[in-house]
């Protein structure tokens, strides 16, 4: 996974004087033109046409083409201890469904992933993890691990004008046993398969510019 470009984001002062704390900063960027687009890699699209998998856009997500989806940034958090640091984004009221349809039982089977979080901190792609069959919601579970391919480059200027960049490589399933289980693909198949893949690169991308309508940021809850 390769993971981003956030750009020149400026907001007024008294908004981050009202988000600020002894340790951490919290911008708001549901308001700007914050975009967080995954696209799948050729690897991952073929290994899902093998298992008969589709990923579908719910809530704040939207479909750009085949492989990619757009996942609005509603925050980020910049840590203030031992020096400025993006220590998380945000993408809540995102979510992508990645199911397929069991050819003897017609059932569809699979998971719903949401309201994203980017721990910078333990390389990892979280998300609330719901199975479609048994309906159990793991909150912020460990979705992908990456791997940093470029440290972060950061700048800061009152009142607030902040520029960085960072790229995220080596995107793996976290939990390979559970993705399985919840698809219904053969564990045996699924276990040689899946952790070999690199599901592809994150980018994302944050102006200045407003949106005509800020994204919710209220946290997605699937209809199980």
């Amino acid at each position: 996974m390769t993971f981003a470009t956030v750009r020149s984001v400026s907001i007024a002062a008294a908004v981050a004087l009202s988000a600020f704390s002894a340790q951490a900063l919290t911008i708001p960027t549901n308001s700007l033109k914050a975009e967080s687009v995954q696209v799948f890699s050729e690897a991952a699209l073929q290994s899902y046409q093998v298992f008969g998998v589709t990923v579908t856009p719910l809530g704040n997500a939207t479909k750009l083409s085949e492989n990619s989806f757009n996942l609005p940034v509603t925050s980020i958090d910049i840590g203030l201890t031992g020096g400025i640091k993006v220590q998380s984004g945000k993408a809540v009221g995102s979510a992508l469904e990645i199911s397929r349809t069991d050819s003897f039982t017609g059932k569809k089977m699979g998971f719903v992933v949401a309201n994203f979080t980017i721990d910078f901190d333990k390389n990892q792609v979280l998300a609330d993890t719901s199975d479609l069959t048994t309906k159990v919601t793991q909150k912020q579970a460990p979705l992908y691990n990456f791997v940093k391919t470029q440290e972060l480059a950061l700048k800061y200027k009152f009142p607030l004008s902040i520029s960085l960049k960072e790229q995220l490589g080596d995107l793996r399933v976290a939990d390979v046993y559970g993705t399985v289980d919840s698809l219904g693909i053969d564990p045996a198949l699924g276990d040689i398969v899946i952790p070999t893949i690199d599901f592809g690169v994150i980018n994302i991308d944050i102006g200045v510019a407003f949106r005509s309508k800020p994204v919710s940021t209220k946290p997605y809850v699937p209809a199980l």
